[in-house]
């Protein structure tokens, strides 16, 4: 098992870091928020343990853009622990929530706890013939994988995740995209084509219909028999 330490404090990292290896963890170790997004990417985590206060990118900020493509267990730890601070964490997609200081032990039982719920709600994400899996970005059409980039990965996600909901534009790029980057509406439009070309034609069928000015839709047809 693999557990990513987000922590700008050297004395707690250190302490972690020598506990969990002593529990057989292999451990990763990010200063900052831009770091921990960088460790995310390259080194996929079975847990992360994430504090809030951080440099050049807050704890927040990281658990919603990992929430954007993984369901991997984090847990925030903080020395702030007032229960505004714990709904944000939780609102934002944190599986648990511990205050500092705190007892290794305790530690160790959050993150058995939360690995277990996240074994057992590990489903992947199936529409007709497509399966898409949260925790390893692997997306299947009839059995057989298909390579997208993680726009496309994303794009699809949204889809999925609502389906035979009409999306706007707007929703597309709040769902697929972070604020540091600016779409316009013309580039969901390329995006979409993207997609389109490369699920549609590996399924031989449509998935994706487009409503004239108001947005995109992916139906289920299974729904409907």
């Amino acid at each position: 098992m693999r557990v990513l330490i987000v922590e700008d404090d050297s004395g707690i990292a250190d302490f972690l870091q020598l506990e969990l290896k002593h529990e057989g963890f292999d451990v990763l170790h990010a200063e900052d928020g831009r770091k921990a997004l960088e460790l995310f990417e390259s080194g996929a985590p079975d847990i992360i343990l994430l504090d809030i206060m951080l440099p050049k990118l807050n704890g927040l900020e990281v658990l919603r853009r990992i929430r954007k493509t993984s369901r991997v267990p984090v847990i925030m730890l903080t020395a702030r622990g007032d229960t505004l601070d714990k709904v944000s964490g939780l609102d934002s997609g944190a599986d648990d929530y511990l205050a500092k200081p705190f007892e290794i032990e305790e530690l160790l039982a959050r993150m058995r706890a939360v690995m277990r719920r996240n074994e057992a709600n590990d489903e992947p994400l199936k529409l007709r013939g497509i399966e898409l899996n949260r925790n390893s970005m692997e997306v299947k059409i009839n059995k057989e994988r298909i390579a997208l980039s993680k726009t496309e990965y994303l794009l699809l996600k949204t889809f999925i995740e609502n389906k035979n909901v009409l999306l706007s534009r707007d929703k597309i790029i709040n769902a697929v995209w972070d604020e540091n980057h600016y779409i316009d509406e013309n580039s969901v439009d390329v995006y979409v084509r993207y997609l389109r070309s490369k699920i549609d034609d590996k399924a031989g069928e449509e998935y994706i219909s487009t409503v004239r000015g108001a947005g995109y839709v992916m139906r289920d047809t299974s729904d409907e028999n």
